[in-house]
């Protein structure tokens, strides 16, 4: 499947690490800027051909955003996707860390919004979490908007994608881990979290958090205390301080 991406550092971190994987790279003379030509720089030192407007090329596909960028001269690529993991090959660099660092996974338990994804995998990218567990059904598609949003953490952040939380909670457990899940509700703090074990963190639905079972399964629950007035956060911005805490 290929996706379009608009964003020039996402374009930029699928030159570094898979250039092949770029299908098509378009970037107008209207639409340049010190970022594009980054990327420009960058596909033609990888042999990467780059497209004007006029000069789409004849594989790039023909969809509605290809058609809208033609249009109105914005800079593009169309990229193949990434490659799900297996569990076991995400949870092949435990105990590999350095030494102090235990290592820190994240599962996205039904999250639906493509923009908070897209800024889980930019946390996670950012304090190098080891790997992400999503799940397939009732959960947002990996699409250029969740890689746009990432910035590039698409590129660097290895995933799985499962039917079965339960089963990767097994898998997770039998590997070494604990299953630590997020929850407004929990008696626990994050600062009560000890940091001398590796974690698999869990976070909730927007809406409607972590799922009973999911809950069933964890080691430990914990939360974010409010300080103010609103009592709950983003899940993006919850997941960014509780991966800050727990790297």
């Amino acid at each position: 499947m290929s996706l379009v991406l608009r964003n020039p550092h996402s374009v930029l971190a699928v030159l570094q690490t898979r250039p092949n994987d770029v299908v098509q790279l378009n970037v107008p003379p209207q639409a340049s800027n010190d970022a594009w030509e980054k990327v420009v720089q960058l596909a033609r030192s990888k042999g990467v051909s780059v497209a004007t407007s006029m000069q789409r090329s004849a594989k790039g596909p023909k969809n509605s955003a290809s058609v809208e960028s033609q249009r109105f001269g914005l800079a593009e690529a169309v990229i193949k996707e990434r490659t799900p993991l297996s569990l076991e090959e995400l949870f092949a660099s435990l105990g590999k860390q350095p030494e102090g660092q235990k290592g820190l996974w994240l599962a996205l338990d039904s999250l639906q919004d493509p923009h908070n994804v897209g800024a889980v995998f930019r946390s996670a990218a950012f304090f190098g979490v080891q790997g992400v567990i999503l799940t397939q059904e009732r959960s947002a598609p990996l699409t250029g908007v969740v890689y746009d949003v990432a910035s590039g953490g698409m590129e660097s952040v290895p995933f799985a994608i499962q039917v079965n939380l339960q089963r990767a909670f097994e898998v997770a457990k039998k590997a070494g881990l604990w299953v630590l899940g997020s929850s407004e509700h929990a008696h626990d703090n994050l600062q009560s979290i000890p940091k001398d074990r590796p974690w698999l963190l869990v976070l909730g639905n927007e809406e409607k958090g972590l799922r009973r079972l999911t809950q069933e399964n964890c080691d430990m629950l914990c939360k974010i205390p409010s300080q103010g007035q609103v009592g709950s956060l983003n899940v993006s911005v919850a997941a960014g301080i509780m991966i800050a805490h727990l790297s």
